[in-house]
């Protein structure tokens, strides 16, 4: 049982001590901005999520996006966004999570380039893929930004032949996010 007991302390110490030694920051209050744009000859599409939710736990970040609180410029558009397209009801949230691929001191600040590879789960798809974008350590702010393509037909995105000229194939995705070290609520 001594035995048994020894390496088990050992893997509960060193889980303890790798929890402790996290860092761990989290989207401030309105400081994410994830928008997109589709650019056709016909018509441009564009909207914009205040409300999503970012983690970042040393070097994985996690992106929780509402996709019902997109706003639109028309409220026409936003309707066909969410009952034909996204199809919201179905699927509420789309969502990102992957591990920063360079090693970055969160200590010392700067803009540092990354990639980060990792899921996106859109649509009810998941596909892995690397974005490029940077992280900027200001005070103890990390300010996140990326620029990337989304492909419509990878995540099984239909255009309604109806409106096919009306909407881009490959949507640009634009992220903005400021996170704050995250404090545990005290109960």
């Amino acid at each position: 049982m001594k035995k048994l007991l020894t390496p088990l302390f050992l893997v509960t110490f060193l889980l303890a001590v790798q929890i402790a030694n996290a860092q761990v920051y989290k989207s401030k209050k309105d400081g994410v901005k994830i928008s997109f744009f589709s650019e056709t000859p016909i018509e441009n599409i564009s909207a914009e999520n205040t409300k999503a939710n970012v983690l970042m736990v040393n070097d994985s970040i996690f992106f929780k996006i509402p996709n019902k609180l997109f706003v639109f410029p028309k409220s026409l558009m936003q309707e066909h966004f969410n009952e034909n397209y996204m199809e919201s009801e179905k699927y509420p949230n789309s969502t990102f999570r992957g591990q920063i691929n360079e090693k970055i001191d969160l200590t010392k600040e700067g803009t540092y380039p990354v990639t980060v590879t990792g899921k996106i789960f859109i649509h009810g798809v998941e596909k892995i893929a690397t974005l490029k974008g940077t992280i900027t350590v200001k005070g103890n702010e990390i300010i996140i930004n990326s620029t990337f393509d989304v492909k419509l037909d990878d995540y099984k995105i239909q255009r309604p032949k109806v409106v096919m000229q009306n909407i881009a194939e490959v949507i640009k995705v634009k992220v903005e996010a400021t996170l704050a070290p995250y404090v545990a609520e005290k109960k």
